[in-house]
């Protein structure tokens, strides 16, 4: 079997977020053969054409999306649209020549927030999907409410469900890795 790699990317920041509590849950959630890492955004800088030399932080963080098979987004709501760290990380790989690092990369999405989860977020991220030439799955969807009890305190996934969701979004991603690789 041949071994793939993702890479998970969460809009939050914040040590206790929840949607950094989905990306652990997805990686206890992986089929043998597949390990994901959670990339840190805290010292990405915001993009800016007039930086002509990639500071250090970029640079490792796009050589972790290079060598990435798929991605797991996992999209916070700020606004009903996702964060700006998010778009931030997207906005600097997109700036590689012919789109590289991202183009046909298969993607799951996720998220947890308000009452909808993350949902209108997560539907804007894909039209940022659609113009990057990213792969996101169509199913399953993970939206989770991250205010019902689903999380503990250090915003790690406890609701059964939920995990057993995720493990089904890894499979698909899993799998679509595989056909684009055909």
């Amino acid at each position: 079997m041949t071994s793939t790699t993702l890479v998970g990317i969460a809009g939050s920041l914040r040590r206790a977020s929840t949607n950094r509590g989905l990306l652990r849950a997805a990686q206890g959630q992986l089929p043998a053969g597949a390990r994901l890492d959670i990339a840190d955004l805290s010292d990405i800088p915001f993009y800016n054409a007039d930086i002509t030399e990639k500071p250090a932080a970029v640079s490792r963080l796009l050589a972790q999306i290079g060598a990435a098979d798929g991605l797991v987004l996992a999209c916070n709501e700020y606004n009903y649209s996702l964060a700006p760290a998010l778009k931030n990380i997207l906005d600097w790989a997109s700036r590689e020549p012919d789109n590289a690092l991202l183009a046909g990369k298969p993607v799951a999405i996720m998220g947890a927030g308000g009452g909808m989860g993350t949902s209108r977020a997560q539907y804007h991220l894909r039209q940022v999907c659609v113009f990057l030439d990213l792969r996101p799955l169509n199913k399953p969807e993970v939206f989770a409410n991250a205010y019902a009890g689903g999380f503990d305190a250090d915003g790690n996934l406890i609701d059964e469900k939920l995990t057993q969701l995720i493990g089904e979004q890894m499979l698909a991603l899993v799998a679509a890795v595989g056909a684009a690789r055909r």
